[in-house]
């Protein structure tokens, strides 16, 4: 063994071999640094920087028409020498959030609403990138609406990750992100104030419903922007603040969102029927609902059930697994592996066009009315503004509808209080009816007075057969 006593280090042998020590030294502290975590990454900002990529600020430009009392007049008089008073244009912000890599994205209804052009611009973290988009879906009552971004072919986005419905924890850290003012992307930190919070009506209090309330900031240009969770998870969209009072801001949960989304882009909006509700959860599509005899239910699916490939591959997400089940439609058996606890199971199905199913003879197995859509033509020769409601041909001899005091001519506005779009959508109503369900009608017959044509307005009560 070496005798390290014994060894003549000298004034540069010692020197060197100090040097040497502090070098090793700042080595293992600077290893030691190395290894240690960043304090400044904490849960909030990792789930930022997951997310902000898939927030978009949305542009849109609404056309608006001029109307001018004295504008008849002036062209009467001024004939071509009369020029129009220009459109409008109205520009408004907003915020959204993608949702599959396809470019579909999520935003409140009233943000794109009349809105004649759309453009969303990506953050910087995101390449910054400015798109044109179109509006696929929405619904005024839900406030959410769908968007498809027009990208080249190809083009991927980052999407976001949907929490599982109602994983919510009160007093949870939540982050609000979106388009402020037209500031670009922007983070707020709150907490979940409230899982169930009821937007205010005009002059009234607040009550008890489904909105999320945060005290994250939540300003104009938020709407439709994603309200997140610790995880990077999707939890509502920003819809509203309260101006009466400070930190009390408003976001539809995401199971409203999940169930709005199913509703706005599904087969049934093609005229195919499915009749399974599947939402996304997490990084899974669950059967959210299977209605009683449809295509999903024969198939054998069950609400719980959890999808792992449809078509013979699993979906990206909730966008492509309709999008599969569209392109084979009612031509073809579609194949799905579905897991229902930890059994994985084999299933087929194939959609069914809705008029083969729901049309006037269900309506008229169900209520004794034969009805019909009314025309624009139909309409205006009974009065109408628009062609609202089927008119009533016939009414079945001896049935309910006759001793209620229903008769040809009249026409049929509601089911419950729902108006149906069309023929299609009142069978739909009445399909799930079972013999002895009470169903309420409203009703409207017009009756001639000389040159005038009277409305009169009723409502009866019918039980399905």
């Amino acid at each position: 063994m070496q005798n390290w006593s014994s060894v003549p280090w000298g004034r540069f042998g010692w020197a060197a071999g100090r040097r040497g020590v502090v070098v090793a030294v700042l080595t293992v502290l600077a290893a030691v640094r190395a290894a240690e975590p960043d304090v400044r990454r904490t849960p909030a900002v990792e789930a930022v920087a997951r997310v902000l990529p898939a927030v978009v600020n949305i542009g849109t430009e609404t056309i608006v028409e001029v109307s001018d009392p004295f504008e008849e007049l002036l062209r009467e008089f001024f004939g071509p020498y009369y020029r129009r008073r220009p459109a409008e244009t109205q520009y408004s912000l907003g915020s959204g959030v993608i949702i599959d890599e396809t470019g579909y994205l999520l935003t409140n209804e009233h943000v794109v609403r009349r809105a004649s052009r759309i453009w969303v611009k990506l953050t910087e973290e995101a390449g910054g990138g400015v798109y044109e988009a179109e509006r696929v879906a929405g619904n005024a009552l839900s406030d959410v609406a769908l968007l498809k971004i027009k990208a080249g072919p190809g083009e991927r986005f980052q999407a976001v990750r949907f929490a599982a419905d109602d994983d919510l924890l009160l007093g949870e850290t939540v982050l609000a992100l979106g388009n402020p003012f037209g500031l670009g992307g922007s983070v707020s930190q709150g907490i979940l104030s409230s899982k169930s919070r009821r937007p205010a009506e005009e002059g009234g209090p607040l009550g008890i419903e489904d909105w999320l309330q945060t005290d994250a900031a939540i300003n104009p240009g938020n709407s439709g922007g994603p309200l997140i969770n610790l995880r990077g998870e999707l939890i509502g969209l920003n819809v509203a603040v309260y101006r009466e009072g400070q930190g009390i801001g408003f976001a539809i949960p995401i199971k409203r969102v999940s169930e709005a989304l199913t509703e706005l882009f599904s087969p049934e909006r093609e005229r195919l029927w499915f009749g399974a509700r599947v939402r996304p959860a997490g990084s899974d599509l669950i059967v959210a609902a299977v209605e009683p005899g449809s295509p999903a239910q024969r198939a054998g699916l069950r609400a719980g059930d959890h999808v792992l490939r449809v078509d013979g591959a699993p979906p990206a997400g909730f966008i492509e697994f309709n999008q599969r089940l569209l392109a084979a439609g009612d031509r073809r058996d579609v194949p799905l592996e579905v897991r229902r606890g930890n059994t994985p199971l084999q299933l087929t199905v194939r959609l069914v066009r809705e008029a083969t199913v729901f049309n006037a003879a269900l309506i008229r197995q169900k209520l004794g009315l034969t009805v019909q859509e009314l025309t624009r033509d139909q309409a205006a020769r009974l009065g109408l503004m628009s062609p609202v409601g089927l008119y009533i041909t016939a009414v079945e001899a001896g049935s309910e509808a006759e001793r209620a005091g229903l008769e040809r001519g009249q026409i049929l506005l509601a089911l419950d209080g729902k108006v149906p779009d069309d023929l299609v959508a009142a069978a739909r109503h009445l399909y799930p009816r079972a013999p002895g369900d009470a169903v309420r009608v409203d009703l409207l017959w017009p009756r001639r007075s000389g040159r005038l044509i009277l409305h009169q307005r009723g409502q009866v009560t019918l039980h399905v057969r």
